[in-house]
Formats: structure tokens, C-alpha cells, sequence
């Protein structure tokens, strides 16, 4: 286990409000490659967000992905890997906007919306 001294990606987005299109292209090819050599790896994080993205405190701030305490491994990942791709589409979301998608001002940690869309997508939608 390495020290992350840079802390949460979160934390950076939050002190920022939003990244510009650079900032969130950077650390969005991160997680990409990240993402891409897990999968390669057999491996599905399932519990990608901001909070598990540590920045090592270097100058050009790189990150790791942590905890894959939810993660799965094996050859019949498919379907799993359709929640890692939906994690970095969020996790691009936040960067440039500063807010989750379907998020209420009103009652910010209600996610039922969300698993509302989800029943409501076209049978085949998500692959």
C-alpha cells in the first residue's frame, strides 16, 4: 500500500467547483487507463467513484484507484464492466459540471432517481 499525500480526487473537485476540459481530460485518461488495465486483468471494480481515486501528491498529481472491495474477477466480467463504464461517465459528469447527473437540489442524496432511469431504459439500451 503506497501513501496517496494529494488526498481525494473529490476533495480537489469540490475546493475547485469544476475542472476546465484540460483538468478533467487529464485525470479522465487516468481512470480510463486505470479502468482499461483492470479490465484487461479480469478485474471489475463495481465501486468507482471520487472517494476512491487517491492523488499521490506529486507534482503533476496522478492518482490511484483504490478500494476493490466490491470487485470481481474472471472471464465472464461483461456485464459487470458496464458499471465500471457508468461510474467514469459520472465521474467525467462531476469533473466538468461540479454536481452528480440526476441529482436534486432539493434532496441531493436521493438516488432513487437514478435506479428509476435505469427501469425505465429500453430493454437492450445498456448493451
Amino acid at each position: 500500500m503506497e501513501y496517496a499525500s494529494g488526498g481525494e480526487l473529490f476533495e480537489k473537485i469540490c475546493n475547485a467547483g469544476h475542472f476546465n476540459e484540460g483538468e478533467a481530460r487529464f485525470f479522465f485518461h487516468q481512470l480510463i487507463s486505470g479502468v482499461s488495465y483492470c479490465h484487461a486483468m479480469e478485474v471489475c471494480h463495481r465501486d468507482l467513484k471520487l472517494e476512491n481515486t487517491l492523488l499521490d501528491g506529486s507534482l503533476t498529481l496522478h492518482f490511484n484507484i483504490c478500494d476493490f472491495g466490491y470487485s470481481k474477477m474472471g472471464t465472464f466480467l461483461l456485464t459487470l464492466e458496464i458499471a465500471d463504464v457508468w461510474s467514469c461517465g459520472v465521474t467525467l459528469f462531476v469533473m466538468l459540471v461540479g454536481s452528480y447527473p440526476f441529482e436534486d437540489p432539493n434532496d441531493p442524496k436521493d438516488f432513487r432517481k437514478t435506479i428509476q432511469l435505469e427501469k425505465n431504459l429500453p430493454r437492450g439500451s445498456l448493451g
